[in-house]
């Protein structure tokens, strides 16, 4: 990662430009920035997790007006015309995303890039509102890793009492046991290692499954409703599916190498595996509005742009507690 002079729009009827103070660093950054999934499109600018301020609104925007908190996630266009956009889950558009980085535009040429950056363009109907009462700079991961966990948890009906186990307490599930918690549940951690246990209960958890520990899976046999997976590295999806109970389901939002699912693991107990990407527009909202409501925000260590490349090693080695932000004003004047 290395400094990068790039040219935004000037804002047109319904555009908006935003100032940006703050952006998250994901997972995806790294495996993007690296190529690891293929497509990387360079010169690339990472960055899903944006907040900033309206700085200029096109003559018909009606959305967002200067100086308004906002915030961008993972996507800034869609099609807008298939089923799925049209229901607002833009996230699932049947044609052409465009991502907020490492995408196109409709066009399927100019280049977006993300908010690694000072300013960018976004058409008003794909600019979040940030509510009073979450500090911009806790919000900015919601715009990635809060959606993330809060769309699967809402979709596939968590409610109050159920066990729900929340795979990994990183970047996404330390804020999915918050949105757990916050819907009702007896939320459950299970980590690798015991060391994030005060932590997972200082969040809301009240239990906490430590795999490292001998007879962990079979101890906690058949005790969840729910697992929301958030883990990125190899693991045996057929071990963890030992702690779910009849018509239990695990979600999948991490995106490990493939590995072998039985068959008779889903087919004895009538288990569920399925996954879930981010969220629309309208959802991510909705998840905002919950966060503030409920007093929901991201646990995160602030960084200067200067440091980001750490920040991508620290973050492979999980040291961080919970999720990187740059400060952008620190791209601003060069710190």
């Amino acid at each position: 990662m290395r400094p990068l002079t790039i040219q935004r729009r000037e804002p047109g009827p319904h555009d908006v430009l935003i100032d940006i103070q703050y952006c998250g660093v994901c997972h995806s950054d790294i495996h993007q920035v690296r190529d690891e999934w293929g497509g990387a499109l360079y010169p690339m600018v990472p960055g899903h997790e944006i907040v900033g301020t309206v700085a200029k609104a096109g003559a018909s925007v009606t959305k967002h007006k200067p100086g308004e908190t906002v915030g961008v996630s993972v996507l800034v266009d869609s099609c807008r015309k298939c089923p799925k956009c049209k229901a607002g889950e833009e996230n699932y558009c049947e044609n052409h995303i465009s991502y907020t980085y490492n995408g196109t535009e409709q066009d399927g040429r100019t280049p977006t890039y993300g908010g690694y950056s000072t300013q960018m363009t976004v058409d008003e109907n794909y600019v979040l509102r940030i509510p009073d009462g979450i500090p911009p700079d806790r919000a900015a991961p919601l715009l990635c890793a809060g959606i993330t966990t809060y769309s699967p948890l809402r979709h596939f009906g968590v409610k109050p009492g159920d066990k729900v186990g929340v795979v990994g307490l990183g970047g996404l599930g330390h804020l999915g046991v918050k949105f757990a918690r916050a819907l009702g549940a007896d939320v459950s951690v299970v980590s690798r290692t015991s060391k994030k246990r005060q932590d997972a209960v200082e969040m809301g958890a009240k239990g906490y499954i430590s795999t490292e520990e001998d007879g962990a899976f079979e101890t906690n046999a058949r005790s969840l409703d729910f697992l929301l997976d958030t883990v990125s590295g190899s693991h045996d999806y057929n071990t963890y599916m030992k702690l779910l109970r009849n018509d239990g389901t695990m979600i999948l939002v991490g995106l490990p190498d493939p590995t072998t699912i039985r068959a008779q693991t889903l087919v004895d107990r009538r288990l569920r595996l399925t996954g879930s990407s981010a969220g629309g527009i309208r959802e991510t909202q909705e998840m905002l509005d919950f966060s503030a409501e409920n007093g929901i925000s991201a646990d995160i260590e602030t960084i200067a742009m200067k440091q980001v490349n750490e920040a991508f090693e620290r973050t492979i080695r999980g040291d961080v507690r919970y999720r990187f932000v740059i400060d952008i004003g620190t791209l601003r004047n060069g710190s």
